[in-house]
């Protein structure tokens, strides 16, 4: 069962549209009943004449660019475009764009650049319109300690593909890359606040992370989760209080949401979680969040600012 993105009836046999790649009930399966970005491109919704010539300029529709690029940008998102081997994937594509961060980092640290000038968030570095580092640092981690990376990885691994299913691939990213970023310059923009910046800057998806729990705390707070180590089953909605929790205490223990001893970015963490939480009170799912799952426990660690 899919829901119409139309008029939002949910349908047992839904129709996808070949130009723009959504889903429709009956009624609006055709391309002329909702509004398919694909009547734009020769009024051909099948795309048969289509030769990609820009009809546009003898027109002289100067409104039609932006049209004529959001036709496209829909049409290689949708199923047989370029970019529709990713949907559904893209909690893997961000695995995968840690680790070769990751890669990166120490290729360029082995070579003596300034690897924190390009992978990691700070006051410094955006003052000095290295404004990159805004999303660099979400897929970055710390270099010397494995089990950050480690950590974080485990945790999108199992819980990434639930939230981007309820969403689809475009929103999850969106939500990812936004409370990823949001995260960080929360992290500095506290320590602008209190006089305090952190030091070394911050880096790390666990902002991202604390968003996607919090977002499946709201949708599903009995979802089990089975642990590896203890083997004991476990409510996300629990899971998610206790990372909520060791960041709280560490803002205790250490005086500051900066983070103490351990390096750790207590406001990144926090908001991220009220960012997913957030979201999820607004957010329209396309599927159900299943009951169960099997994992293996995640990880945050401390050295840089590590989130």
């Amino acid at each position: 069962m899919a829901k119409c993105a139309e008029c939002g009836e949910y349908e047992n046999l839904p129709y996808q549209c070949r130009r723009c790649g959504q889903t429709f009930c009956s009624e609006h399966r055709l391309p002329e009943n909702h509004d398919c970005a694909g009547l734009g491109e020769w009024n051909d919704p099948g795309g048969v004449f289509d030769s990609g010539f820009d009809d546009g300029v003898e027109e002289g529709d100067s409104g039609g660019v932006g049209s004529r690029v959001k036709s496209r940008i829909d049409r290689e998102t949708s199923t047989g475009g370029i970019m529709g081997a990713f949907r559904g994937n893209m909690t893997y594509v961000f695995l995968a764009a840690m680790w070769v961060t990751f890669a990166a980092q120490w290729a360029v640290i082995l070579t003596g650049g300034p690897w924190q000038d390009i992978f990691v968030l700070s006051e410094r570095a955006l003052l000095q319109g290295y404004v990159w580092t805004v999303v660099t640092s979400i897929f970055s981690h710390s270099p010397t300690v494995f089990f950050h990376i480690a950590g974080n990885s485990i945790a999108l691994y199992f819980f990434g593909p639930l939230v981007e299913r309820y969403l689809g691939s475009k929103r999850f990213t969106a939500m990812f890359l936004i409370t990823g970023a949001v995260a960080g310059l929360s992290q500095i923009g506290v320590g602008a606040l209190l006089g305090a910046s952190p030091a070394g800057g911050v880096l790390g998806a666990s902002g991202a992370i604390m968003a996607v729990m919090g977002f499946l705390s709201v949708v599903n707070p009995n979802l089990k989760v089975m642990l590896l180590i203890p083997p004991i089953p476990l409510k996300i909605r629990t899971i998610t209080l206790l990372y909520a929790g060791f960041s709280l205490f560490g803002v205790v223990s250490s005086g500051s949401v900066l983070g103490g001893a351990g390096g750790i970015a207590h406001a990144a963490h926090l908001s991220g979680l009220v960012l997913g939480v957030l979201y999820a009170n607004v957010a329209d799912g396309r599927r159900s969040v299943p009951n169960q799952i099997g994992s293996g426990g995640g990880g945050l660690g401390g050295g840089r600012r590590r989130f």
